[in-house]
Formats: structure tokens, C-alpha cells, sequence
């Protein structure tokens, strides 16, 4: 049996699974799947619909579903956009903030004032830590460990000309340590290693370790 807390708004449309929790004050959009056994902290808003202005870069795709796999749970104040897809046992920190179009495979945790923004996928397995900034257009393989307030760019000119928007790719079980930077386009190898601090410039090889400003290979 299903558990929703008070003043919960669950707009027609909205699909909702089997011993399912949802918290006080939460509201949930039309377009939006909660399959069985997930939880949902308070004051949470899922299936928000982008908006902005002429100014700003619209998603690659039109926003579908929603779709938070069973097993999965947030905390409180989690803003969850149309036309994601969370897998399932994941953990989504308070605060932590999920743009549209965004895919998150099985047994991810997102970590609390975290934030992936739109078009980006982040494989099974992954650890995205407090404060993290994953920008959009990035691609996180599976076993990837993000340090508390990694960041990282999409944009090679800041808006000054046209680009491309391409953020990191990062390789199956990479490490970045905390506060390190990523710039846009660069490739972070399998099992490679970033320091703590780093601001990473090029590509870091698979099964190295690279550190400081900018970064270089040190083993």
C-alpha cells in the first residue's frame, strides 16, 4: 500500500506504482512514472516542464515521460525535469537537481545540492558527490566516482561565438577527486585518476593519475 504525506498534488496523468512514499508537500507532473517500492522526500517537484528564455539553449529532444525505476528514493527539496529516466535503486540527495533528458542507470547516487543538466547520460553504479556541477552534453560511464564539487564546462567560448556544446566524457570507474575542473570536450580515460584541485585541459589517459593547474600526468 501506497504512503502519501499531506498537501501532496498529483496531476492527472501521473502513473504511480505500487508502495510507493511520497512526502508532505510534494507535487508531481502529468507526464511522470513512479514505478513500485520508490520513495519520495518532501517538498520534492517532479516532471517540471524547462522553460527560460530566447537566451537560453533549449534540449536536443522534446521531454517525454519522466520515468523513476522501482526501488529508487530522494530526499527533500529534489527537483526531478520531463523526459528523464532514473534507474532503479538509485538515491538522490536533498537539493540534488536532474535537468530533462537525462539518463541515470541502476544504483547511482546523486549527492546532495547536486546537479546534471540536460542531454546527459551517467552509467550503473556511480558516485556523484555533494555539490557536484555535471554539465550537459556529458557522458559518465559506469563506476565513476565525482568528488564533492567537481565541476565542469560545456561551452569552449563562454558564449562569445558559436559552439557546439560538448561537455566530458568520462570512462568507465575514472576517479575525479574534489573540486577539481573539466573543461568542455576533454576525455577522462578508463580508470584514470584527477586530483583534488585539478583543472583538467586535455585528455587524461586510461590508468593514469594527472594533478594540478593544468593538469599533468604524475604516474
Amino acid at each position: 500500500m501506497s504512503e502519501i504525506g499531506t498537501n501532496v498534488v498529483i496531476k492527472d496523468g501521473a502513473i504511480i506504482g505500487k508502495n510507493v512514499v511520497i512526502g508532505d508537500n510534494t507535487v508531481i507532473y502529468e507526464d511522470v512514472t513512479v514505478e513500485d517500492n520508490v520513495v519520495i522526500g518532501a517538498n520534492n517537484v517532479i516532471g517540471i516542464r524547462p522553460g527560460g528564455n530566447s537566451r537560453m539553449r533549449k534540449s536536443n529532444e522534446k521531454a517525454a515521460r519522466l520515468v523513476i525505476h522501482s526501488g529508487t528514493k530522494t530526499g527533500s527539496l529534489v527537483a526531478l525535469y520531463a523526459g528523464s529516466q532514473i534507474g532503479k535503486h538509485c538515491f538522490l540527495g536533498d537539493l540534488a537537481s536532474v535537468r530533462e533528458n537525462v539518463r541515470i542507470g541502476n544504483e547511482t547516487v546523486i549527492g546532495r545540492s547536486a546537479i546534471v543538466e540536460l542531454n546527459t547520460v551517467i552509467g550503473n553504479h556511480c558516485t556523484i558527490q555533494t555539490g557536484a556541477y555535471v554539465t550537459g552534453d556529458t557522458t559518465i560511464e559506469d563506476h565513476v566516482f565525482l568528488g564533492p564539487c567537481v565541476s565542469m564546462s560545456n561551452d569552449k567560448y563562454m558564449g562569445a561565438k558559436p559552439y557546439e556544446m560538448q561537455g566530458p566524457t568520462i570512462k568507465k570507474g575514472a576517479k575525479i577527486g574534489n573540486n577539481a575542473t573539466l573543461l568542455p570536450g576533454i576525455t577522462i580515460g578508463e580508470e584514470a585518476i584527477v586530483g583534488a584541485g585539478a583543472v583538467v585541459t586535455k585528455d587524461a589517459r586510461a590508468h593514469t593519475t594527472v594533478a594540478g593547474v593544468p593538469a599533468k600526468p604524475i604516474r
